[in-house]
């Protein structure tokens, strides 16, 4: 057997397509676990695909992305105060690209990149990738939120990055102002990148601060975002990343000698997602939000309170098994599914997605209630 890449060692299935999996191999399961949004594409945005199809916009696009689309993620970031211009952008295949893209272009074999835990588990697998090392900054006993001293104590002559998800997948949780604020002064002006993942900036319940707002950070920060969440793109496999010229000059060979573009007619319909307004979909998640809370609270399950994206991570501890476990009974016995907290680096919890039509979602509350019910509190 001729051996591979050694990086590639460490690498296991995502836990929630195993979860999903179960679950779909389970007749009449309930999925809570993907967070994809219910909602088809407005069709705004599907006619861009189409138009753009008939004007024979099949030809290879410019490695950085069109100038059209280029120019109107610089107008649209720009408006909401993260002043950007068209150079300073790259059109990725998704947030995955973008994040993949930023931390392979930035890492050296050994470097750290500090990520809040608990986190999306695709960070690791990236950064694992890249040949670096994922440092977690454990938050679960801070309200998930960032401290001054537990930042600065995670920090090294290694330390290449701190990554940020806010709103967080799996919490929901929005960092504070004082979060940032202690980002803000461990990193400023040190060889540190600051990485954003801002796929569930625009879905906020209520006030997000937003730390890629922060001019005087902008010389050490990485955006990266994608279509898919607010707009109900996942299948397009849309994103864009930002950066200071200097780093855009290396990660642009990188994404062109990966995927040399992303395809000229969906770059069209991207244009016109970012003419669309999120808001009602936004609406009827705060709906769906309210209502798993409420039935969180009567089952006595507590969580962090989920003040955007479309996730809720209720602690499962007092029942005494592990998420996997848990998880695993709560589908064979339950006929519902949920992602492991494990799967996110944080024990005794799990993650429900509530992206999901109204009707799943009271009857997967009912039957996880009724499975609470079968269990026994340590």
């Amino acid at each position: 057997m001729i051996p591979l890449n050694q990086n590639l060692t460490p690498l296991r299935r995502s836990p929630i397509r195993v979860f999903t999996n179960l679950a779909n191999e389970t007749p009449g399961c309930i999925r809570l676990t993907i967070g994809e949004p219910d909602f088809d594409t407005p069709q705004s945005i599907k006619a861009a695909a189409m138009a753009a199809l008939e004007r024979n916009q099949t030809h290879y696009a410019p490695n950085q992305g069109t100038l059209a689309l280029r120019q109107a993620i610089a107008k649209f970031e720009t408006a909401r105060g993260c002043e950007t211009l068209p150079e300073e952008i790259l059109v990725t295949i998704g947030a995955s690209h973008a994040l993949f893209t930023a931390l392979l272009g930035i890492l050296n074999p050994g470097e750290e990149v500090i990520v809040p835990t608990p986190a999306f588990g695709l960070y690791e697998s990236i950064i694992t990738i890249a040949g670096g090392k994922l440092v977690p900054l454990d938050v679960k006993n801070t309200g998930f939120q960032i401290t001054p001293e537990a930042l600065v104590k995670a920090i090294t002559p290694r330390t290449k990055a701190i990554l940020l998800n806010s709103p967080c997948n799996p919490t929901g949780t929005v960092l504070s102002r004082e979060s940032l604020a202690a980002v803000k002064q461990a990193i400023l002006g040190k060889p540190i990148f600051l990485i954003c993942d801002n796929v569930y900036g625009q879905l906020c319940y209520g006030d997000c601060p937003d730390i890629t707002l922060d001019k005087d950070l902008a010389p050490q920060r990485i955006l990266c975002q994608s279509f898919s969440k607010p707009y109900a793109m996942t299948g397009w496999r849309l994103g864009y990343l930002t950066c200071p010229g200097y780093v855009m000059e290396r990660l642009l060979l990188l994404s062109a000698a990966n995927i040399a573009a992303v395809p000229t007619f969906l770059q069209e319909a991207a244009v016109a997602a970012l003419q669309e307004d999120p808001t009602p979909m936004l609406a009827q998640y705060k709906a769906r939000r309210d209502y798993v809370c409420k039935r969180l609270d009567e089952m006595g399950l507590s969580y962090p309170a989920p003040e955007g994206a479309f996730y809720i991570f209720p602690d499962i501890s007092p029942y005494g098994l592990d998420s996997d476990t848990f998880c695993t009974r709560m589908i064979r016995e339950g006929g519902v599914a949920a992602v492991p907290g494990s799967c996110f680096g944080t024990e005794g919890h799990i993650r429900l997605s509530y992206c999901c039509a109204m009707e799943d979602l009271e009857e997967g509350l009912d039957r996880m209630e009724k499975f609470l019910g079968s269990l026994t509190k340590e």
